[in-house]
């Protein structure tokens, strides 16, 4: 029988997380209805780009992804890509602007649909985590730079490299309006200050401060936000031109990368605080069907960000009715207050923007690489390259920055010397444990990268080097258990090895074989390497083995 105690609990526990899921739907959605808008500027598309962006990230996500804490929604980054991407596109003659976004957020979707069914949720560590914070404190800087002519009531600067914009924020300093300046810098100042006083929602006091002064402000000057028009666009986004499918595609490829990595890692994050399951191919998936239908409604691409999803989880969600009931507050402000929200003014709009970037602009992000002297390089690569090359080509030098690390790294030909630790049964580098002793007449070898096309010839050459400078050796050990699996040109390269200590009488042995390693070997059948000599699954069982 069941504890009637225990019974009586459960509904109530059940009442407490729908209450706590709707409060914190409810205190997000006034911070998220003001970030869209705003975000929308930043890809220079309408305000209602960002709203329906929204509506389609917090629906699609909170039914199919799997997260309690993730809210998906527009990301400054992702809009400031896409305005890059557009604005080069947009460069030959075609279908206007706001379709060819809607074409990009679609093929994104596309991208990480196929992703997710294809089974690649390890998607985002093609990009490295150092390399991914150079490249937001980069985009972080072009897009504060981007907004402050909307803080200071100047003209509008083009294009995305940085000094070129400062450039023209200095040709036109002399234009500033000074109500519009101030309306900014107070909005400003009232940010950062509620960020540090907790249970201060400061965005909301500072937009309600904002529609409250927006009649005065405008009589002054001031840019308000404008007219949201929110009627459904079912029409399939139209394509600019034959010529720019594979530009679009790249563009689209390059989104979806920048997406996940973002993504995942916020999801990543609260499922690890908070004991979460985390299943990549399903999160893609969900993004993927959130950006598709995003993109036929013409609205911007969507991520789970992290600043959206920290205050998620800091308003006291417990699941994903939060973003259910956010969803719902957000279409009940539009439906009866957006009058309110197309008075905001546009230099505070433009203060949100710059607050929400400032979190990536801190150069502590970066000490730690420094301290520990790694990936220094990298990190100072990849802002420069988003600084002077521009959103676009520095994210894809961002990525290819990453690939090439991951390149380098296994590329790298590193061959360590084993001996014996101690007379036992462990076998260790003996340049690192100088107790270590070699045996004589044998020398016992391990790649410290998985063999593959890249590094096999260089190892295989480091390894005849090795056994050429000891004379007397008559067994060589190969221990490859770091190499999960063997491709086409490892297996000619282990081959040519072996022939080569086969006709100087050095008998060759392999330790810790993987079983896909050791089953490709059998069936390749090398002469050199009998299977007696693929079955040692140690390298105390390769070197106490007797000669066959």
């Amino acid at each position: 029988m069941s504890d009637p105690a225990v019974a009586s609990m459960k509904p109530a526990g059940a009442r407490n997380s729908a209450l706590a899921d709707a409060v914190a739907g409810l205190s997000i959605a006034g911070l998220l209805l003001p970030e869209a808008v705003a975000y929308a500027g930043i890809a220079n598309l309408p305000p209602q780009a960002g709203v329906i962006a929204l509506l389609a990230g917090l629906f699609s996500y909170a039914l199919i992804g799997r997260s309690r804490y993730a809210i998906v929604a527009a990301t400054s980054s992702s809009a400031a890509v896409l305005a890059a991407g557009t604005l080069a596109l947009a460069a030959l003659p075609g279908a206007p602007r706001v379709l060819i976004a809607a074409t990009m957020v679609v093929l994104t979707g596309g991208c990480l649909l196929f992703a997710g069914t294809a089974g690649l949720g390890g998607l985002s560590q093609l990009v490295a985590r150092p390399v991914l914070r150079g490249f937001a404190f980069g985009l972080s800087c072009v897009i504060a730079i981007k907004q402050l002519p909307l803080i200071a009531g100047l003209p509008a600067v083009h294009g995305d490299f940085a000094p070129l914009l400062l450039w023209q924020l200095a040709q036109a300093a002399g234009a500033t309006q000074p109500w519009t300046l101030a309306a900014g810098v107070v909005a400003l100042v009232l940010l950062f200050a509620g960020a540090r006083l907790r249970g201060v929602p400061g965005c909301l006091v500072v937009i309600a401060l904002g529609i409250a002064a927006s009649g005065w402000l405008a009589a002054h000057g001031v840019a308000l936000t404008g007219p949201i028009d929110l009627v459904p666009a079912w029409s399939w986004p139209a394509w600019p031109g034959k010529e720019q499918w594979l530009p679009g595609i790249e563009l689209a490829a390059a989104l979806t990368l920048i997406l996940y990595a973002e993504s995942y890692g916020s999801i990543r994050t609260y499922g690890l605080r908070h004991g979460e399951a985390i299943e990549p191919n399903r999160e893609l998936l969900a993004l993927g069907v959130a950006n598709v239908l995003s993109g036929l409604l013409h609205g911007l691409p969507v991520g789970a960000g992290f600043s959206a999803t920290s205050a998620n989880e800091a308003a006291g969600a417990r699941s994903r009715l939060s973003g259910l009931v956010a969803g719902a507050t957000v279409l009940l402000m539009v439906a009866f207050a957006r009058r309110l929200i197309e008075r905001i003014p546009v230099p505070v709009l433009a203060a949100i923007v710059i607050h929400a970037v400032s979190h990536s602009l801190r150069p502590g992000t970066f000490r730690r690489y420094f301290e520990i002297r790694r990936d220094r390089v990298l990190v100072v690569a990849a802002v420069i390259a988003v600084l002077s090359l521009g959103i676009l080509n520095g994210l894809l030098v961002a990525i290819a920055l990453s690939l090439v690390l991951l390149i380098r790294q296994f590329a790298t030909p590193r061959l360590s010397v084993l001996g014996r630790l101690s007379g036992g049964h462990d076998f260790v580098v003996v340049t690192t444990h100088r107790q270590a002793v070699e045996i004589p007449g044998l020398l016992i070898l391990r790649p410290e990268e998985p063999l593959f096309f890249a590094n096999a010839e260089a190892i295989f050459a480091h390894a005849r080097h090795r056994v050429t400078e000891r004379p007397g050796v008559q067994r060589v050990v190969l221990s490859l258990e770091e190499s999960p699996d063997l491709d086409g040109t490892s297996l000619e390269a282990l081959s040519d090895f072996a022939a080569w200590l086969q006709a100087r009488g050095v008998e060759l042995r392999m330790a810790r074989l993987k079983d896909d390693a050791r089953e490709l070997l059998l069936s390749a059948a090398l002469p050199q390497l009998p299977a007696h000599t693929l079955d040692h699954w140690s390298v105390a069982d390769a070197v106490d083995a007797d000669g066959t």
